[in-house]
């Protein structure tokens, strides 16, 4: 279809048209991290809600640097359970300076953990806060315990405090959360970004025909207001007078502005283009479409943020096989000796020990090291549970304007039609028609001609040519600019199989005539991004089934799938039946990821198993995603995919290292092999705690990837 034929702007409309949504699709400079809850202390639950992940961070930091003040003496003038260290120092009255501080430790540099283990315990999910906390109490209960018999009650026989290890235990894991949250930062709201979408106010109607500005809170339905030419419009609503073109592709993935006349519907949030418009008020507040968006939105990230990580997990199977060895060393110990005390003991080494540092730091320092090597890389991980799930991907969702296409109207091509002119004259010809033009196809022309370096003609007198094009006098001779319809209808001979060619392939065809005889064509379209095929071969290389899901129409939906090689393809899809589709794959018992960049969709992003949005897109669709592909790079999907598989692997040696410690070390601390005169004494469980530490880091540092 030609643009000229499509827009019948006046050449006032033309130069001042607004074009602010086309430019929807320029990276806005979003190479930043954004949204969303990571996890809680060493794994925890990832909240998609707007929680500011940042906050966390910076509260986590300043724990951790005021617990290290309280944390060092006592590292200091406490033996490691009950061994003296080389740093080891200890003066009379030592021990009270060190109950003191600990005391300050538990209670403030342990409250995250917790909180966080009532949370658990609350849901009747015990996982890794519950562990930690289950650690630290016991450890500094029982260093009470102990304290109170060495120092003032004076009971025969020294008991081995904790207080070591409840300092480093607290700081490793304040250390830890703070590494996590640090490398996966948070820095925006989908819901806040979609309420920006519209205007803070409105100009209302009155019964006299004057406008005056109200709050948008304040509008009514059936109220009547203008939309100046350039504004967005501010709710949902119909045309009672006016014509104009609107852009509605940040709302519906609709690449081309559409035209609105008197009873078409407008969607708030859209964007007027040149003409002025008066509206009645069919939605607000909760009825209108952005509305319904923001709950598809909200909804999806609430059901998305039950997910469970694999630490969570571990942890969690961890804390049941403390308790249930801990309890069975117990009245196993008591069975068998008169005495509590060595029972008691054994009991403390188990629940203390059962939740080692390596645990804290192996999946923080996993998702520090692949954050970074993700950054590099050109990938924001916002959610770093997406990882997790990326190794079980069945399907990738993916929209077309702006993720396998450009999203900007680009010449595909141009050529001569007269010995009389070159190629590059006639692009110069046409520049000279479409100069001072904002429309996205006359930027196309523009575009191209600054890119081969070539200088448009003079036109004078460019005037509109109703429903057919444009018109200007360049050095004397009369030029149009015309669509296939014009030719038609003047009956002026041409080349109608190259046309339909053109047409074809989803260009916008225009004819350029001299004195009434063509001398050139023109076609533009929206231009498949050069890395999309080699994306989907890569992806069906790997048996993930591709699927296109777009908010264009049919027929260039299905020539771009054509191309790139896409079988499965979804045309015309709104918000919602985004959502309703990846919704439906997933209760197949797929595992579904979802690439796009648009308002459009926000909420199938959000709703996805993993959400990526494309860098260049808009606020909200960045906003409701997992990852962010800062380089709008289609490819960069097989990095992603390529990262998740060597990061989840990383994650499972570094907790099959950290939990691993607790299969051989838990058992040992209770004594199983005490009938061969094996006892894991604490100094030992300690050593271990610290090799198991070493080795997750130094695990860790070696995560990397093909670039």
């Amino acid at each position: 279809m030609n643009h000229h034929t499509k827009t019948k702007h006046s050449k006032d409309e033309m130069v001042n048209m607004n074009h602010e949504a086309h430019q929807s699709h320029e990276n806005h400079g979003h190479q930043k991290q954004h949204k969303h809850e990571g996890s809680h202390a060493c794994g925890g639950h990832d909240e998609h809600g707007g929680h500011d992940h940042s906050g966390h961070a910076q509260m986590f930091r300043k724990k951790f640097f005021v617990s290290l003040v309280f944390g060092i003496p006592i590292l200091i003038f406490s033996p490691m359970m009950g061994k003296h260290l080389p740093f080891t120092y200890t003066f009379p009255g030592s021990e009270w300076l060190v109950i003191v501080l600990a005391t300050v430790l538990f209670f403030y540099g342990g409250s995250p953990f917790l909180q966080g283990a009532k949370d658990e315990l609350k849901s009747k999910k015990p996982a890794m806060m519950t562990l930690v906390s289950l650690g630290i109490s016991v450890a500094y209960i029982y260093s009470i315990y102990a304290f109170i018999s060495n120092n003032i009650l004076y009971k025969p026989g020294y008991i081995h405090d904790f207080f070591w290890e409840l300092s480093s235990l607290i700081l490793i894991m304040l250390l830890g959360h703070w590494i996590e949250m640090n490398a996966v930062t948070n820095a925006g709201s989908a819901l806040k970004s979609l309420a920006e979408l519209l205007p803070n106010s409105a100009l209302l109607v009155q019964k006299d025909g004057t406008t005056v500005e109200m709050d948008l809170s304040d509008i009514q339905k059936g109220d009547v207001l203008q939309v100046l030419p350039g504004e967005r419009v501010p709710t949902d609503g119909i045309v009672k007078t006016g014509l104009s073109f609107v852009n509605e592709s940040m709302l519906t993935g609709e690449s081309v502005d559409i035209k609105k006349n008197i009873s078409d519907t407008v969607i708030g949030g859209s964007i007027n283009g040149s003409g002025t418009l008066t509206i009645e008020v069919t939605g607000t507040g909760e009825s209108g479409y952005l509305a319904q968006v923001m709950d598809l939105v909200n909804t999806a990230q609430q059901d998305k943020s039950k997910a469970e990580s694999m630490s969570d997990v571990v942890a969690g199977l961890l804390f049941y096989f403390a308790i249930v060895v801990g309890t069975i060393a117990f009245i196993t110990w008591i069975m068998l000796q008169s005495g509590t005390e060595f029972a008691l003991e054994r009991l403390v080494t188990v629940l203390v020990i059962a939740c080692p540092h390596a645990l804290g730091l192996a999946i923080p320092l996993v998702t520090a090291r692949s954050t970074s090597i993700a950054a590099q890389n050109g990938l924001l991980i916002q959610n770093r549970q997406s990882l997790e799930t990326a190794r079980k991907v069945d399907v990738i969702v993916m929209d077309k304007t702006g993720t396998l296409t450009e999203g900007n109207f680009a010449v595909s091509e141009f050529s001569s039609l007269s010995p009389e002119y070159s190629n590059e004259e006639v692009l110069r010809l046409i520049g000279a028609l479409e100069e001072g033009s904002s429309h996205p196809l006359a930027v196309g022309v523009l575009n191209k001609i600054e890119e081969l370096k070539l200088k448009s003609f003079k036109a004078d007198n460019i005037t509109n040519i109703a429903g057919a094009g444009l018109e200007a006098n360049i050095n004397e001779s009369n030029f149009k600019l015309v669509s296939a319809s014009y030719l038609d209808r003047k009956g002026i001979v041409y080349d109608k199989a190259r046309f339909k060619s053109l047409a074809s392939q989803g260009n916008s065809v225009s004819y350029l005539l001299k004195d009434g005889d063509s001398i050139g064509i023109i076609g533009q379209g929206d231009q498949i991004k050069p890395e999309s095929k080699k994306t989907i071969e890569g992806l069906l290389k790997q048996g993930i089934r591709p699927i296109m899901l777009t908010g264009d129409n049919r027929e260039t939906a299905e020539k771009v799938a054509k191309k790139l090689g896409i079988k499965e393809m979804f045309a015309e899809a709104r918000p919602e039946d985004k959502e309703k589709i990846v919704r439906k794959l997933q209760s197949q018992g797929l595992v579904v990821m979802m690439v796009g960049d648009g308002v459009n969709d926000a909420p199938s992003l959000a709703r996805a198993d993993i959400g990526l949005a494309i860098g260049a897109g808009t606020d909200v669709a960045i906003d409701s995603a997992d990852v962010i592909l800062v380089k709008s790079n289609p490819s960069d999907i097989l990095h992603f995919l390529e990262l998740a598989k060597k990061t989840t692997r990383k994650t499972v040696q570094n907790l099959w290292w950290g939990a691993g410690y607790n299969i051989l070390a838990v058992p040992l601390a209770a004594g199983v092999l005490a009938p061969f005169n094996i006892i894991l004494s604490p100094a030992v469980g300690a050593v271990l705690m610290s090799l198991s530490t070493v080795i997750v880091a130094i695990n860790a540092m070696t995560l990397k990837i093909n670039s």
